[in-house]
């Protein structure tokens, strides 16, 4: 007995020796809570993509695969590899040139993906796929097996051409989206190893070519290797040139180290989603944090020798005094909530992207809503850069022409089309909108009969009169500020436009013919056919109703005074929808429903926030709080809509942090309720603005009191002055609401008829 329990101590002992000896687990950092596979699965249009990029980078890369779903994550076939104008794909055995019949299966539990680096094993060849990338290069790393006959591929339509003994480069012709605008893009390949005895197809047939054009033509080496081989390819990209492609690549990845550039992608990244460093939370809220962070840090751009503009979802422009950098999206989905956080987070780029729109209207005549220079691109609806301009301006970040800035603005309202998917000059629908304040609808019954009009997209004439006049009290904002008192007139009469769609006799918004009369019979949930597309935008009227963030009350009394105005944003989140089976088929942009309130798509985000107005911050608390738990998780099915410009990811860490602003040009953050006990948000110049929430929890969601900058704060928004120079938000929280904080009439945010 006693033999076995010395033996028993001594195993103990070893047992503890092991444990203690364990080396220490590296503590998370920002970009290890990122999980780029959340929302890859859609809810019903498109999902999220896991991409790998720079923040801010031209460079987006992830797998091609061969799946007809659009829920990226039931993808389990590989096909090849983005490689700027062409796709890139590693094989073995018989020769292939079709890729779709190259395509290797792969399993997500032996996938890496993050926001700097990505791997798998093609299992169909017992390849090893790494990938890497930079602002303007991508870098692949395929580890071999033992084979006779190793293939790396690269297929395309356009141009290729051998341009060394281990570099090819090569272009694409430009596509179009619905309005057309098409870009070029270029690329400069390496491999780590020679070419050799590659062949080349054009069509079905098999050569040897240096150089090869058409719509499907490919190059493909073929040599031997051994188990454990690598070979590697480093490709430069641009929407300039091949000689601008190829000086990217030598300038960001001038060497044969991928494990060298992986890692400065993840220092990159570590930097970028460091600069809001939280405390608490929970696992799951840090992981959809953090990656809806990821998401919300857009594109850079490419840049050209002569300072031209060109045209494309990635541009830059390049002057002898820096580079002006300009982010690809589509504003309509990003001033309301991306383009805000950008700006906190990176005063300069922003004021670089207002310097570039600047260039775009002097090269093409038109400040851009959507980045492209075709005179007739395709645009949703608004002249939205000049909330983008407006809300820059307004924040006191005025490094650019002013004065030119606002002659776009101005021009925009003036002289161009209110017309959805279209650019141009003013047509008779726009004429009706400048001498009677609203955008005509068609009458009950009749027929459309202006050509301008796209016949999918038809007039959405509510949806345009209620943006426009919000764009137009963007550019009186800035009228205002340049002195130019006749234009902010003008300009803050047609933002009061709102009031002319608003039919009192059915208590919403509503439409109207050019005749001025009603269109009657007008259902506020089902009106419109398609998306709502007669009278507004993917939406119905209960969400149309609440797009008026400039005049919040205004609206109010429109509707009988503030209590009218929470009595309907209670009705909004209760009322059902008649059958979700045949709402969403026909309005398949609304999903993340609580009752009619639909988070999934963007003219809901400001919506939750209206509480703040009419004297009920706590009711805005709660829903706030429901909204994030329920449609925002850390799985596949973790983004409640169509995620495709960072507007859905920016609105969740606006929020998750407690403020979002409901009214860009308007220097205010309307608040909410935190999840983190601490939120420090890294400013200018070492500057910092801490959020503090004690006793913060699940059930404790409601502000008690809230202290900012030591001085007690009794209402329920601030000013971007009183976070940008650094300072703190202490607010303590509790289970339950208090009605008192905040609700008083003068407690309200700022509005135009206030």
């Amino acid at each position: 007995m006693l033999e076995s329990l010395f033996r028993f101590c001594c195993c103990a002992c070893l047992a503890t020796s092991v444990v203690w000896s364990a080396p220490p687990q590296r503590a998370k950092e920002p970009v290890d809570y990122v999980d780029p596979y959340i929302g890859s699965i859609g809810h019903l249009l498109t999902s999220t993509s896991p991409s790998v990029q720079y923040p801010y980078g031209m460079v987006r890369i992830a797998p091609a695969t061969t799946a007809r779903s659009q829920d990226r994550y039931f993808a389990h076939d590989i096909s090849g590899f983005p490689a700027g104008a062409a796709t890139l794909m590693a094989t073995t055995g018989a020769p292939e040139t079709d890729l779709a019949k190259c395509a290797s299966s792969f399993d997500h539990d032996q996938e890496t993906a993050t926001p700097y680096y990505w791997s798998a094993i093609l299992e169909r060849y017992g390849i090893e796929a790494e990938a890497t990338v930079t602002g303007h290069a991508a870098y692949y790393r395929f580890t071999f097996p033992a084979n006779a006959h190793a293939h790396l591929l690269l297929h395309g339509g356009g141009e290729l051409e051998v341009v060394g003994p281990a570099a090819v480069a090569g272009q694409s012709g430009g596509g179009g989206g619905r309005g057309g605008g098409g870009i070029t893009t270029y690329f400069y390949a390496e491999f780590s190893k020679p070419l050799g005895e590659y062949s080349t197809w054009e069509g079905a047939t098999l050569a040897h070519e240096s150089k090869l054009s058409g719509a499907n033509i490919g190059l493909m080496t073929d040599e031997a290797t051994t188990k454990g081989e690598r070979i590697s390819v480093r490709i430069g990209i641009s929407n300039i040139g091949i000689e601008q492609a190829h000086k990217s690549l030598q300038e960001e990845i001038p060497a044969w180290d991928f494990d060298q550039v992986k890692a400065r992608g993840r220092a990159i990244w570590n930097r970028e989603l460091g600069k809001i460093a939280i405390t608490g939370g929970t696992e799951k809220q840090r992981t959809v944090f953090y990656t809806a962070l990821y998401r919300s840090l857009g594109r850079m751009t490419d840049y050209t020798e002569d300072g031209r503009y060109y045209s494309g979802y990635d541009k830059q422009v390049h002057d002898a005094g820096g580079h002006d950098f300009y982010a690809g999206d589509g504003l309509w989905d990003t001033y309301r909530s991306m383009h805000p956080l950008q700006l906190i987070l990176d005063p300069k780029r922003q004021q670089d992207m207002v310097r570039s729109y600047i260039r775009m209207y002097e090269q093409s005549g038109w400040l851009p809503s959507f980045p492209t220079i075709a005179a007739d691109s395709a645009v949703m609806i608004g002249h939205h850069s000049s909330a983008l301009i407006a809300d820059t301006y307004a924040k006191g970040y005025r490094d650019f022409d002013v004065e030119k800035a606002y002659e776009g603005m101005k021009k925009n309202a003036m002289e161009a089309t209110m017309l959805p998917w279209r650019r141009g000059p003013l047509t008779e629908l726009d004429r009706v909108y400048q001498e009677k304040g609203f955008f005509p609808a068609l009458a009950k019954g009749e027929k459309e009969t202006v050509r301008e009009v796209n016949p999918s997209e038809r007039r959405q004439a509510t949806g345009v009169t209620l943006e426009n006049c919000y764009d137009d009290w963007c550019v009186a904002q800035m009228a205002k500020a340049l002195d130019k008192d006749d234009d902010y007139a003008y300009f803050m009469k047609r933002a009061h436009n709102y009031e002319n769609v608003f039919d009192p006799r059915i208590g919403f918004m509503s439409a109207k013919s050019a005749d001025g009369k009603w269109v009657e019979g007008l259902d506020p949930k089902l009106g419109g056919g398609q998306g709502g597309r007669d009278y507004f935008t993917e939406c119905n009227s209960w969400i149309y109703t609440f797009q008026v963030p400039h005049d919040v009350a205004g609206l109010a009394k429109l509707l009988g005074g503030r209590e009218k105005l929470a009595a309907k944003l209670d009705a909004l989140f209760t009322e059902p929808a008649p059958s979700k089976y045949t709402f969403l088929g026909q309005f398949p942009d609304m999903t993340g429903l609580i009752g009619m309130y639909a988070q999934g798509n963007e003219p809901s985000f400001h919506i939750p926030y209206l509480y703040n107005y009419c004297g009920q911050p706590w009711k805005t608390q709660r829903h706030l709080r429901e909204i994030m738990e329920i449609w925002y998780t850390d799985t596949p099915l973790g983004i409640c809509g169509d995620e495709d410009g960072g507007a859905m990811s920016s609105w969740y860490v606006l929020t998750a942090m407690g403020f979002y602003p409901v009214t860009p040009g308007l220097p205010v953050y309307v608040m909410g309720s935190p999840i983190f006990e601490e939120t420090r948000i890294s400013l200018e110049k070492g500057k910092v603005f801490t959020i503090t929430a004690r006793n913060v929890s699940a059930k404790n969601k409601y502000i008690q009191s809230a202290v900012l900058n030591g001085k007690p704060l009794n209402k329920p928004w601030f000013e971007h002055s009183d976070m940008v120079n650094g300072g703190t938000l202490v607010l303590v929280m509790g289970s339950t609401p208090n009605t008192a904080w905040g609700s008083a009439p003068e407690d309200a945010p700022p509005s135009m008829s206030r």
